[in-house]
């Protein structure tokens, strides 16, 4: 995926808008912050998005309230105030925001169950080790899943997520041997020719952190003969 197509505000699929709040369908090797690799963030393309939008002049504010790994897909939602910023921070850090993934794997263990590790992080490898008793400067990590679909040779996984951590869904998954499709960090046998894996943040379900009303956001997979299967 060229740095060209990273900077360009027409390719990006706007789900949700107002004065607050701007909730993006991520494309798989699109990166929501900036890093060392100097490829334009999502956040700098949806600033962009929005000064030629609503024609503002100068810098727009947009706060970063979570992140997504660059080879998924799915829901990224930005603040547009500053106002609502520390808002949906606090919604997130009390785990007022209900997150929900879509995986494709190979083979799974149960038909649904809910799994508890305390995973360790090794920032040198950017890699989370997910380890059943806690060991030290781990972190404990929950979810639950269930089988939604069975496809041709593989699975699709609906995933809750009851807590955030680092590369959680797929370190859990790779501990009881089941890869996601294309992850080759976690042990799946080869990787997609893009690049991506077969995790999609599904569904976000949260308070507006100003109108006090209740959004549930949904995002389609991207465009590929397995995802379409899902759908």
């Amino acid at each position: 995926m060229s740095k060209k197509q990273h900077s360009n505000p027409t390719n990006l699929q706007v789900l949700f808008e107002d004065n607050h709040l701007i909730v993006i369908n991520k494309r798989p090797g699109d990166i929501v912050q900036g890093d060392k690799t100097g490829d334009t963030p999502l956040s700098e393309v949806v600033k962009e998005y929005i000064k030629v939008k609503y024609h503002k002049p100068g810098n727009v504010y947009l706060g970063v309230v979570h992140r997504l790994d660059r080879p998924t897909s799915g829901i990224v939602l930005f603040a547009r105030t500053s106002k609502a910023l520390p808002r949906l921070n606090k919604l997130f850090a009390e785990k007022e925001a209900k997150k929900t993934y879509w995986a494709i794997v190979k083979t799974m263990p149960k038909q649904e169950d809910k799994l508890i590790h305390w995973l360790k992080r090794n920032p040198k490898q950017n890699k989370s080790y997910a380890y059943i008793k806690e060991v030290p400067d781990s972190k404990k990590a929950i979810l639950s899943y269930r089988i939604l679909k069975e496809l041709n040779r593989y699975f699709l996984l609906e995933i809750d997520l009851e807590t955030g951590r680092h590369h959680q869904i797929r370190s859990q998954l790779a501990a009881i041997g089941s890869p996601i499709k294309g992850d080759l960090k976690y042990g799946f046998d080869r990787s997609n020719t893009d690049g991506s894996i077969h995790l999609h943040a599904r569904k976000l379900h949260f308070q507006h952190p100003v109108k006090k009303v209740p959004l549930t956001i949904t995002a389609s997979p991207p465009q590929d003969p397995i995802w379409d299967a899902c759908t």
